[in-house]
């Protein structure tokens, strides 16, 4: 039986990650990136698809987790009738902080708190996502476990048995006494290198994650319960990006359901283009700037090329070829099939991708970061592209395999690429044709006005022609196309309220009233949620605003983490585990709630609704020189 999702906790080393159950059970681990072949994948089927087991042996009276304050480092400690004891977990950073660079290493330390534990240790490697039995030798260090280009170094000073194709150990801690172990990745070509204090290393950890975390800045007052969701939020964004490049994954998981027992099931660990600019002001209004830097330099890499070409998400270095295909072999989630890996959704056009990126690199101009040159380039060739784009219909921010429409979200971020464009012109001196593109922006706007727009019912509507309903309309003034007083826009909100708002969270749309090409229903989407908080605080329903974010926080699992989606009946978190989309939601929350000019406002401000002079700005056509 799987475990529920909020049951487990999450781990990373900037590079990829694992999934830890409240059992002491790892279910989930790819190594060396987010996106390798998982050699635990219990996650997805049974234990006998692979998970490292690290338990008391007898029965357990009482669990309690938490994380070290200021890292991703899960602390789990364990009573039962003889004793407590605690097992320490953690994957130990690479570059700067490890001066041999590790990167591939999952590291677990048990302590005697109380009296005596007897613990259980059962270990069960199967690379190619749960399939492949490796070839595993003892050593006198533990075991190496080889399978084709793959090989793990399992190290601990405990006597190791194999039994029914499993490693298993029995072992007992007193108060004081600490067993360590170590899974360590590498190419099976090259030879292993081995760690020689775990506790070295996990105090060279916590001490990176505690001083990156306390640059988290926060407009005072800011009641400690949201200080803190934000802060384990950034932690946890941090953790899911992927530091040799700058990218960030969606999620670190795959296949994890929008359903219990349904289909829709798919592979987020990719890095999307539309999550660019909520991500962006994520980090600049935390104090992130390097942060923000990376991702937006990882922005222009990936969108490198022939505009006609780009996509809706890469892989983390940029990869375009994410091919989808099915993992028969794993039964999935709670029995949820097909399991998925690779995303055939990055072939589909979803228009909107280039009014996400636009708006993200103008983000970054504001906020000085550069390559200033390459991004004016890159965003010249983009509109050049649009021109005649915006006219045709795509999937949609939802990325519904139902066939192409022509979505209102689509049609209003292509307006936003345009307003940006002649934004970049009009406040940092840019040259571009600015007539042209406010001629488009123009015709647009009249387009949706015209098609997008249900006058009887007063609202903004999911595609041309249609009486649906979509979440993605409340961003209709976060993004600056409507003015948060206009009447559409505040019936917009209102038709929402009243139709896609289930036991107080918000779905994206209605599965049995907007044709998506999947069958199945799904819980309702955080982040939607996050979107309404922000509409209240445009519309000044400060009160309103706030018992939602309150009650967004509710929704958290004990370690402060949020899926994709959430069922308010059951009471579970549904869909990929941690989702970046939700935390950077619950961050652009808590700043618009605590700051007069949040995101929101932020990016209202650079749209339609008049845009404040900001005399330290310099111009980009003063800096260009120095690319």
């Amino acid at each position: 039986m799987s475990k529920a999702i909020e049951d487990y906790g999450f781990i990373g080393n900037l590079r990829s990650c694992a999934l830890v159950g409240r059992d002491g059970s790892i279910d989930w681990l790819c190594l060396p990136r987010f996106d390798s072949d998982a050699c635990f994948a219990a996650l997805l089927g049974t234990g006998e698809h692979g998970r490292w087991l690290l338990a008391p042996a007898g029965e357990v009276r009482a669990t309690s987790r938490r994380y070290l304050p200021g890292t991703p480092i899960l602390e789990t400690t364990f009573e039962t009738a003889e004793g407590k004891a605690s097992v320490t977990d953690f994957m130990p950073l690479g570059g700067g902080v490890d001066p041999d660079g590790r990167t591939g290493e999952v590291v677990r330390l048990v302590k005697g708190l109380e009296g005596r534990v007897e613990m259980t240790l059962e270990l069960v490697l199967r690379f190619g996502y749960g399939r492949t039995v490796p070839w595993v030798r003892r050593r006198d260090y533990g075991l190496r476990a080889v399978a084709g280009p793959d090989a793990v170094e399992f190290v601990t000073p405990v006597r190791l048995r194999g039994e029914d194709m499993k490693t298993r150990a029995d072992f007992a801690v007193e108060t004081g006494e600490s067993v360590p172990f170590t899974l360590s990745y590498h190419p099976s070509i090259d030879e292993p290198r081995f760690v020689d204090d775990r506790e070295v290393l996990l105090q060279r950890t916590a001490g990176w994650w505690r001083e990156w975390s306390e640059r988290c800045t926060l407009p005072d007052p800011a009641p400690e319960p949201w200080r803190e969701a934000v802060r384990r939020s950034l932690i946890t964004l941090k953790a899911m990006s992927f530091e040799p490049t700058g990218g960030l994954v969606a999620a670190p998981t795959a296949s994890l359901p929008e359903q219990l027992g349904g289909s829709r099931n798919w592979d987020y660990r990719y890095c999307w283009i539309r999550d660019a600019t909520v991500t962006l002001y994520a980090l600049v209004n935390s104090g992130y700037f390097e942060e923000a830097g990376a991702f937006r330099n990882w922005l222009l890499r990936a969108a490198a090329g022939d505009p006609g070409q780009m996509q809706i998400m890469y892989g983390l270095g940029g990869e375009r070829r994410l091919t989808e295909v099915e993992l028969p072999w794993l039964p999935g989630y709670a029995g949820s099939r097909p399991v998925r890996i690779g995303n055939g959704a990055h072939g589909q056009r979803q228009l909107d991708v280039f009014g996400e990126l636009m708006d993200a690199l103008h983000l970054a101009r504001r906020s000085h970061l550069g390559p200033y040159k390459a991004a004016w380039r890159l965003q010249g060739v983009l509109l050049d592209q649009l021109g005649e784009l915006w006219r045709e219909p795509d999937e949609g921010i939802w990325e519904v395999r139902g066939g192409r429409r022509h979505f209102t979200y689509s049609k209003m971020m292509c307006w936003v690429a345009f307003d940006r464009g002649i934004k970049a012109v009009e406040s940092f001196g840019l040259e571009g044709p600015v007539e042209d593109w406010k001629r488009s922006r123009d015709e647009i706007r009249a387009d949706i006005l015209a098609r997008g727009y249900d006058a009887e019912r007063n609202t903004l509507v999911q595609s041309y022609g249609s009486k649906a309903l979509d979440a993605s309309l409340l961003l209709a003034a976060e993004v600056g196309f409507l003015a948060a007083d206009d009447r559409r826009y505040r019936g917009t909100v209102e038709a929402i309220e009243r139709e896609l708002l289930h036991e107080g969270f918000v779905r994206r749309y209605r599965t049995d009233e907007a044709e998506d090409g999947l069958s199945g229903e799904e819980g309702t989407f955080l982040v939607c949620s996050f979107w309404l908080a922000d509409a209240y605080v445009l519309l000044g329903r400060l009160d309103d605003a706030i018992a939602l974010f309150d009650r967004l926080l509710a929704v958290r699992n004990d370690l402060g983490l949020l899926a994709e989606e959430y069922d308010p009946k059951a009471g579970r978190q549904l869909g990929n585990f941690p989702q970046a989309f939700s935390h950077v939601g619950l961050v652009n929350t808590a700043h618009n709630l605590l700051r007069a000019r949040g995101p929101a406002r932020q990016r209202a401000n650079h749209g339609a609704l008049p845009q404040s002079s900001d005399a330290s700005v310099q111009t980009e056509a003063t800096e260009v020189e120095q690319d």
